[in-house]
């Protein structure tokens, strides 16, 4: 889990910092809301859930019971109670679309529940896929707002996470000297994930797979490619000397589908 004090500070943190203040200039009308917000940032955060949701239900319509239900969502976040914590801004939102600041720090939040349940990428990727909806929501419908610069990061760190998924089933398949299968996943992070790092290395394991299979024109012609775009990595040195190897060189091929799919990247 995040710790808290940093997510107070942080680009999540900062709508909670202007509710911490609002709660705190309330005390005297609620009398144990300061402590609740120490417990809450010591990490009490059932005792502070149940605080603000009774705080909704007995004052529903003043502006603290707005922000209420934001903070219990923003607790649930922290505890990693991630389902609770969508739930309950998915009805937050269908409330409160006319609170402009609000509304788009629930879009976050909701983005950002789901980007921190990304796990590593030999496990199934369907959270990543519902993180990238969400934090492209947030890009779309809100794209002059401060969490639109962070939920773009965060996009670019999925569709990474995402092409490092392919290139792990890639890399097993090729292992299995089942080079078709591995080729369509490289071909995959190519042609889906042109902008992710994992490119320089899915163009040289196509290398490798188009040689064991002997199509070497298509092996030269993504050696051209890799050298063109990537001259310094380590991966168009592999590939450089794996064809040299074999008395080989990159030559580029106009009419290869590699040459046509990198053209329609650049």
């Amino acid at each position: 889990m995040v710790d808290a004090d940093e997510q107070i500070v942080g680009v999540e943190g900062s709508e909670f910092r202007k509710n911490v203040a609002m709660a705190r200039q309330r005390g005297t009308q609620h009398r144990r809301l300061p402590s609740l917000l120490d417990d809450l940032i010591g990490g009490d955060a059932d005792t502070a859930v149940k605080f603000f949701d009774e705080v909704e239900r007995q004052h529903p319509y003043s502006p603290w019971a707005t922000r209420a239900q934001l903070m219990s969502a923003y607790t649930l976040y922290l505890a990693n109670k991630y389902d609770d914590a969508i739930e309950s801004l998915d009805r937050f939102i269908q409330l409160h679309p006319g609170n402009k600041e609000l509304f788009e720090y629930a879009y976050y939040l909701k983005a950002i529940c789901y980007y921190e349940q990304i796990s590593d990428v030999e496990r199934d990727q369907k959270m990543t896929s519902l993180a990238l909806d969400s934090l492209r929501a947030v890009v779309q419908r809100f794209p002059e707002s401060k969490y639109a610069r962070d939920a773009q990061l965060k996009i670019d760190l999925a569709l990474d996470h995402l092409a490092g998924k392919h290139m792990a089933i890639g890399r097993y398949y090729q292992s299995q000297k089942e080079f078709l299968a591995a080729i369509n996943r490289f071909r995959r992070v190519i042609e889906t994930y042109q902008t992710t790092t994992h490119v320089p290395e899915a163009l040289h394991r196509l290398v490798e797979c188009y040689l064991a299979l002997g199509i070497v024109q298509e092996a030269q012609a993504t050696a051209a490619v890799l050298g063109y775009n990537y001259p310094g990595s380590k991966w168009y040195e592999d590939s450089y000397k794996l064809l040299t190897s074999d008395h080989l060189r990159p030559a580029q091929d106009d009419d290869s589908w590699i040459s046509k799919a990198w053209g329609s990247v650049t």
